[in-house]
């Protein structure tokens, strides 16, 4: 008996998904665990094997396409089998045509036209246009002054988009010749010359891929609905320096600023778990159990893969498993199930030179964290104004789950975590 194959539902975000690339085509045969086809989600990129075994008798959408979840991708059946009556939903039903309503024309009213009445036009006066110079050309500007311009200077003027008013020849009685166009600079106070003639506005578009949509959706709703506020906090980097390159020298591995920022996040969030919450119109979840979202930004967007049981994983394990991440996220190859379940998520702009910015919360959590770069700059130690290194980091917080109080002490515990970074390791 033939089997439907239809759009799985990869992620729990997942409304749609784009058939990416098929590995059979109709009439293969099929065995049970085989890689059919590769679906792109909102999310990621993923292989989907088949269930069944059997013949592939249909493909219901094309290499490139979308679909909804559930709708009909393929059928796997035995040879010649009637798959009609299954793919009957994919046909376009037969449209019938309504019965044409007769109607009748009322007789037509005869209008007799009124004769017409010759009128004799008046005999046009001949004007006789004066010969135009050949030598130079006279124009004149808005204030009716007449400007001498050689046929040379005009044409230059024009392509350059030059105002003649606005220049003084130096030829015979003042004529503008081709000199005074090239030595012409406009003047600083308003007169805008117009774009070359060869100039043209461009641009291009690109379709929307799941993934875009999916960032638009999911950010918009979150945009919306949760009511965001802001708490910002600089924090010094000295000590902070320093320990990752102790930890690289000794351990011999080398861990990023990010990382250390992860587990001291991570260790904040086991003290403070107001902020590791999920918001219901009932009621409210403090998650005991920390899963670190870590926003990757990839070529179609963004993808925020977790961390789990962040807080009781090292910097070596965190280093390795955020490493990975980033390089399966660029490729899209990352599991539905390591992209979902965060409870709270951490975005760094600081390698690309932003000093501070703000998140819009990734839903369900209840706030983000989002890291600069790190500045060196004159800073205040021991009333004394020395050179030193600051990050500001910057919480977004919903405000029907997380108080201003709440967010200000969780950025207090992470702020000594980081200034005092030994503390990670105690």
């Amino acid at each position: 008996m033939a089997e439907v194959i239809n759009m799985p539902r990869l992620s729990d975000t997942m409304e749609e998904g784009t058939l990416a690339k098929w590995f059979k085509k109709v009439g293969d045969d099929v065995k049970e665990g085989e890689i059919l086809a590769e679906i792109e989600t909102d999310k990621a990129t993923m292989e989907f094997e088949s269930f069944h075994d059997g013949v592939l008798l249909h493909i219901g959408i094309d290499e490139g396409s979308t679909a909804p979840v559930d709708s009909i991708i393929a059928v796997i059946g035995s040879k010649g089998e009637d798959i009609s009556s299954l793919i009957k939903g994919d046909s376009i039903p037969e449209v019938k045509e309504e019965p044409k309503v007769e109607v009748k024309e009322e007789p037509k009213v005869e209008v007799k036209e009124e004769p017409k009445v010759e009128v004799k036009e008046e005999p046009k006066l001949e004007v006789k246009e004066e010969p135009k110079p050949t030598t130079q050309v006279q124009t004149k500007s808005e204030s009716n002054e007449r400007i001498l311009i050689s046929p040379l200077a005009k044409k230059l003027a024009s392509e350059k988009g030059i105002d003649t008013s606005l220049i003084k020849g130096t030829g015979d009685n003042g004529r503008i010749i081709k000199r005074d166009i090239d030595s012409y600079k406009p003047s600083n106070y308003g007169h805008f010359t117009q774009p070359k003639p060869h100039v043209k506005e461009s641009s291009y578009e690109i379709p929307n891929n799941t993934m875009r949509k999916a960032i638009a959706k999911r950010l918009s709703d979150s945009k919306f609905s949760a009511p965001h506020y802001y708490l910002n906090i600089e924090m010094e980097m000295d000590n902070m320096i320093s320990f990752r390159q102790q930890f690289i020298n000794t351990q011999n591995i080398k861990i990023s600023f990010n990382d250390i920022i992860a587990k001291a996040v991570a260790l904040s969030l086991a003290k403070h778990p107001k902020v590791n919450s999920r918001w219901y119109d009932d009621k409210i979840l403090f998650n005991e159990h920390i899963h670190l979202g870590v926003a990757v930004a990839v070529e179609d967007g963004l993808v925020v893969p977790v961390v789990k049981f962040a807080n009781s994983k090292d910097l070596p394990e965190i280093n390795l498993e955020i490493k990975d991440f980033a390089e399966r996220a660029k490729n899209k190859k990352l599991n539905p199930s390591e992209i979902e379940g965060s409870t709270f998520t951490i975005s760094n702009l600081g390698m690309f030179g932003i000093e501070s910015f703000t998140s819009i919360i990734n839903q369900p959590n209840s706030a983000i964290l989002s890291i600069g770069a790190i500045i060196q700059k004159p800073i205040v130690k021991n009333s004394e104004i020395v050179v030193g290194n600051t990050m500001k980091l910057t919480l977004a917080c919903d405000h029907r789950t997380v108080d201003g109080a709440t967010g200000s002490l969780f950025l207090k515990t992470l702020k000594d975590y980081i200034e005092n970074p030994v503390s990670i390791l105690i």
